[in-house]
């Protein structure tokens, strides 16, 4: 298991208590996301990351490194972006 160090937006910032940056030992990113107070607000009812949702692990987008459940190296950076949607 990997201590990794994740980052949140100020938007997801706000509903974590102000803290924008967490250190969760993890396996994984999804891991690592799921130990985060604002887990509800990443996922959703059925447990999937929320569309609008997008998971960098040291730079690199989850999806090109096999995704959330791909192992982390030890002191990763997950950085969690917010997309923007609308019309």
């Amino acid at each position: 298991m990997a201590r990794a160090v994740v980052l949140l937006p100020s938007l997801l910032a706000a509903q974590a208590g102000g803290r924008n940056r967490f250190e969760v030992d993890a396996a994984s990113a999804e891991a690592a996301l799921r130990a985060l107070p604002v887990r509800d607000l990443l996922f959703d009812e059925h447990g999937a990351l929320r569309p609008l949702v997008n998971v960098y692990v040291d730079g690199v987008d989850s999806r090109g490194r096999g995704g959330l459940e791909a192992p982390l190296e030890p002191r990763a950076e997950v950085r969690v972006v917010a997309a923007v949607a609308g019309g």
